[in-house]
């Protein structure tokens, strides 16, 4: 008999399985946070498309126990601490203002890579929450896009915790709109992560392609692990 995580990824599978309301893929990232090396492969194994830490040390400590699968990273980053990532982690979900893009870029041309980044935009305009703000992003993307070293593949979003569902399809379709925009200037956007546990089916519906799940894969979290 499958185990849990291996019925829900797939179960989550089939439901992404027709794609984002725009037809496209919707990537999925198993959100790992607090999580061990065996119950996170058993979600490589079972199909997730990428998997993703939000703590460095995490990172650090489980990424050489981990099978073959491409490395997000989604969570707020320290620039102390973009050391023990940059060349190992696939796209950076979170830069969320420019000392972090800064630091990330130069430690790319240090090790002659080229980083991946999302930039996170404070959609809600919330305090507790980082981000760029949705009326400066244009120009931030401008910006960001011209730092060596970094290549800015889309936006990343966190919507606030509520249940006002207008709200939130609202806020999802402000950060598509934003998302067109990028991909009319520049080739290289390709990416709108947006949507964890308890808001994907919503994101996916209003455009996003990217989706950021922990608890609805791993079951809730244990903290004392973290």
């Amino acid at each position: 008999m499958e185990n849990t995580i291996t019925q829900a990824v797939k179960s989550i599978k089939e439901q992404l399985n027709g794609g984002n309301a725009y037809g496209e893929k919707v990537t999925l990232v198993a959100a790992t946070k607090t999580q061990g090396a065996e119950a996170i492969n058993e979600a490589i194994a079972a199909g997730v498309d990428a998997v993703a830490e939000n703590k460095p040390q995490e990172f650090r400590d489980k990424n050489d126990l981990l099978l073959p699968c491409p490395r997000h990273f989604i969570g707020h980053l320290q620039t102390n601490k973009v050391k023990y990532l940059v060349g190992k982690v696939e796209l950076f979900h979170s830069c969320d203002r420019d000392d972090l893009a800064l630091e990330i870029a130069r430690l790319s041309v240090k090790n002659n890579v080229i980083s991946n980044v999302l930039l996170q935009i404070n959609i809600g305009n919330e305090e507790t929450k980082g981000g760029y703000d949705y009326e400066d992003a244009k120009e931030t993307f401008f910006r960001v896009s011209k730092i060596e070293g970094l290549c800015v593949k889309g936006f990343m979003a966190m919507l606030p915790d509520t249940d006002d569902e207008t709200l939130l399809r609202s806020l999802v379709r402000k950060m598509r709109a934003l998302f067109d925009w990028g991909k009319a200037q520049s080739p290289q956007v390709e990416f709108l992560s947006v949507g964890m546990s308890g808001d994907y089916q919503l994101c996916v519906e209003e455009g996003s392609n990217m989706v950021r799940i922990g608890s609805t894969i791993f079951g809730a979290r244990n903290y004392q692990n973290a």
